[in-house]
Parts: C-alpha cells; structure tokens; sequence
C-alpha cells in the first residue's frame, strides 16, 4: 500500500527539479564563458578550434540567387573553395588580397554572401576586387544555419563528389593557404 504522502512527496520534488534546472543550466553555461575568457586572456583561445560537423559530409542541400546564384549540386566535379563574406565585415576587407591571389593562382573560388544587400556586395567586391567565378546571396541566413556558419569570414574546401573536406574560420592568410588550403587542392585536384 502506498502512503497519501508518496504523491506529494513527487510533486515537490518535481517543482524543485523545475526550479533549480534552468539555474543549473544557466551556471554550467556561465561557467564555460568564464573558461573561455581565460583562455582567451592567456592566448590559449583558438576560435578556429572549434569543429565543423560537416568535415567528411555532403554539402548541405540549398539553392541560392544570386550572380547567378548556384546551388549545392553545382558544387560537384572539381575542388571548390566556398568563401562566405559580406561587405560590412571588416575581416572579409582584410581578406580580399588573398583571396585574390587565390584566383590568379587558379583556385577556383565561389563566394557567398551572408546577410548582405546585393548593392552594397557590388559596391564592395568593385572595390577590392572580385575573386569569385560565382556568387550567391544568402540575405535571411537560412543556408548558413545548415552549414553551421559561425561568423564571416569563413571558407570551405568542397572535393570533387561535393564532400566538406576543410574548414577556416576568419580572414585566409598566406600560411594557411601555404600550409592546410595547398596541400589539400592537390591531394583532391
């Protein structure tokens, strides 16, 4: 025979699980941001350390306009670089050179525009150069959700059957084209 007591008993401790959890999880999180400032204090924070799930996975599936606009099938038959920027993004400024060395190195490059005017894309790849042989628009962002985008810029290297197989997160740099981008082109070309 159970006690009139046992139901009680459950309910109560049912509303103290409901109280105390959202603060657990509120705590758990705070406690990761003060880690991460740590390290970041003491230059240990590398934003560029955190993975990507699509590493060895499929492009996601997506169609975007654009100029002309591509979809995830057209990112088949040969290595693609996917750069995501927008114009108002300081970093992407700050990459335009070497992406530009890309291209007349031959790397094919197509661009992605993350929440951006299509005037305002025009405006700025006019002015520092356009290294895309295509480009698309992703103004609500939605595309970028599924690629699991943390920020612009951000480049991919797509292989020839349309698998993820590198990620950087901010500006492309000389060394890392030299060092990781390189290697790969050739390993996939």
């Amino acid at each position: 025979m159970t006690s009139p007591d046992r139901p009680r008993h459950e309910s109560a401790m049912r509303r103290r699980l409901l109280l105390f959890g959202p603060f657990a999880a509120v705590l758990a999180a705070g406690g990761a941001f003060y880690v991460m400032l740590e390290r970041e204090t003491e230059g240990r924070f590398d934003p560029r350390g955190v993975p990507s799930m699509l590493i060895g996975k499929p492009v996601p599936t997506f169609t975007l306009p654009g100029n002309p606009g591509f979809a995830s099938a057209d990112l088949r038959g040969r290595p693609i670089v996917v750069n995501w920027f927008a114009s108002w993004c300081a970093p992407c400024l700050e990459e335009a050179p070497v992406l530009m060395d890309l291209k007349r190195a031959g790397v094919e490059i197509w661009g992605i525009a993350y929440k951006d005017r299509p005037d305002a894309t025009a405006a700025f790849l006019a002015g520092h150069g356009d290294p895309y042989a295509k480009r698309a628009d992703d103004q609500p962002g939605r595309v970028a959700i599924d690629w699991g985008l943390t920020g612009v810029p951000e480049t991919y290297l797509i292989d020839p059957a349309g698998i993820v197989r590198w990620r950087y997160v901010g500006p492309l740099t000389t060394d890392a084209i030299a060092g990781e981008l390189q290697p790969l082109l050739r390993r996939y070309a």
